[in-house]
């Protein structure tokens, strides 16, 4: 019987062969295993078609090519140890910043904020996350580092100068400089899935904390964080991929200078950074596959960082709850 009340009759109903009736589950199932393996296979289109720029780089340089600082096209000499070291140290700077920053947020917009609040605020870190990258380098340039050279870098330098890290002459532009404009730009990110995060926890695990006595604070960081700290851990890593490969605004505020310091107020340059500052004015055939295999290093450090935190999180992660 149907919906409608009828009786549709038994043999209309078997009239199909089951190879028939199941086509369009087969259909389905293809399809989308389709459309994931899509995912993997551009990935490995990207990854070959770098390895191929990069072909003479490759037989030149070697295995010196990760481990040599020398950046000279002049002379035809290329070492990528530079730009990795400021790829990592500017992102793990932008983590230092962005984390606690983010996760506080969360924190507040889910658990602390009257509902009046969390919409607007809400609305205004989505706004954050939606400016373009160029414009946040050009307010770095005009407004965070003029204020970061007068008033910022010299209270660190005063206050903790006697480490190596914040030592040297300041210049505004810096790896800090860069640090601080990635933190800026995945503080949305960050934020709007933690957000997501702690929202799925269930009300109660809130509410038998409650039952049992504990203060507002003691839920938030048995009930809530102990529960999400698997997903808010995912959440930093989709942040750690968006600082491995910001590109514009760490440019106009780094420094841009291939060499290896100390002192996080000297200028830096990043592995994205360099492909968009050089590749134009690359003219000779080592000098433009050097590049793409500063391209292909940055795929391989996106890929072992992102992989190494994949298994962190799987040591050490629990059984909180997943992203969503």
């Amino acid at each position: 019987m149907n919906r409608a009340g009828s009786i549709v009759p038994e043999s209309m109903a078997t009239a199909q062969p089951p190879a028939v009736r199941h086509l369009g589950d087969r259909v389905f199932k293809w399809l989308t295993l389709l459309m994931a393996l899509s995912v993997f296979a551009l990935i490995v289109l990207v990854g070959f078609e770098l390895w191929r720029g990069s072909h003479l780089a490759l037989q030149k340089f070697g295995w010196r090519f990760l481990s040599s600082s020398e950046w000279d096209p002049v002379n035809e000499q290329f070492g990528a140890l530079p730009f990795i070291f400021g790829t990592v140290v500017s992102s793990l700077i932008a983590l230092l910043i962005a984390v606690p920053l983010s996760i506080a947020s969360a924190v507040f917009l889910t658990e602390l904020a009257p509902q009046w609040l969390r919409q607007p605020l809400t609305v205004f870190i989505e706004l954050l996350a939606a400016v373009p990258s160029v414009i946040l380098g050009l307010w770095g340039i005009f407004v965070m580092v003029p204020w970061l050279r007068e008033h910022l870098f010299p209270w660190l330098r005063s206050a903790l100068g006697f480490l190596p890290l914040f030592q040297g002459p300041i210049y505004g532009v810096s790896l800090l400089a860069g640090g601080i404009i990635i933190a800026i730009m995945i503080v949305p990110i960050i934020t709007s899935v933690s957000r997501e995060i702690l929202r799925s926890v269930p009300g109660l695990q809130r509410e038998a904390a409650y039952a049992l006595g504990a203060t507002r604070w003691e839920v938030t960081r048995i009930a809530v964080l102990s529960y999400a700290k698997k997903g808010l851990c995912g959440a930093v890593i989709l942040g750690l991929g968006r600082a491995l490969g910001e590109t514009m605004a760490v440019t106009m505020v780094i420094g841009n200078n291939p060499q290896i310091a100390r002192s996080l107020f000297a200028p830096g340059y990043t592995l994205a950074s360099v492909i968009a500052n050089e590749f134009n004015e690359a003219t000779g055939d080592v000098y433009r596959s050097g590049l793409f295999e500063i391209g292909l290093v940055l795929l391989g450090v996106t890929i072992v960082v992102n992989a190494a935190a994949q298994l962190l999180l799987k040591t050490f992660g629990g059984t909180g709850a997943k992203p969503q």
